[in-house]
């Protein structure tokens, strides 16, 4: 079953990964069991490596290899069955994906104060030191 990755930044068209790319493995969750708690594999670890992907532009995977070393892992054990953890880890794995194809958000342009902050800014501190000085000694 292939994954789909649904559209947004950075993925205008969404992306759909092949099965024959996605490597599962399977192991003994540590999670709630029950009567069969040591003898299931339930734990599911999904990895894709987008070095070797066929589905990326080549824009794409240079934006994944500049964000991850390596496949991209996404690991469910918080249910019982094997089933229902491997379409968490999907899911896991989707949002990943997704979330670093997104390109860069945009640097932040620094502003100048407007005249009425700083005229409110130093009404703020006159008004505080007179204060202060009002706290002196009272003298006859």
């Amino acid at each position: 079953m292939d994954l789909d990755v649904p559209r947004g930044p950075g993925l205008p068209a969404g992306l759909v990964i092949p099965d024959t790319e996605l490597v599962e493995r399977f192991s003994r969750s540590p999670g709630p069991g029950g009567q069969s708690v040591n003898t299931t594999d339930s734990r599911v670890e999904l990895a894709w490596d987008p070095t070797t992907s066929t589905v990326l532009t080549d824009a794409q995977r240079a934006r994944l290899l500049t964000r991850t070393d390596g496949p991209i892992v996404a690991v469910a054990h918080e249910h019982r069955s094997q089933h229902r953890n491997r379409v968490a880890a999907r899911e896991r794995l989707a949002a990943r994906v997704r979330e670093l194809l997104a390109p860069p958000p945009p640097t932040r342009r620094a502003t100048k104060p407007t005249r009425g902050s700083k005229e409110r800014r130093l009404d703020a501190k006159r008004r505080r030191g007179e204060t202060k000085q009002l706290r002196g000694r009272v003298q006859d």
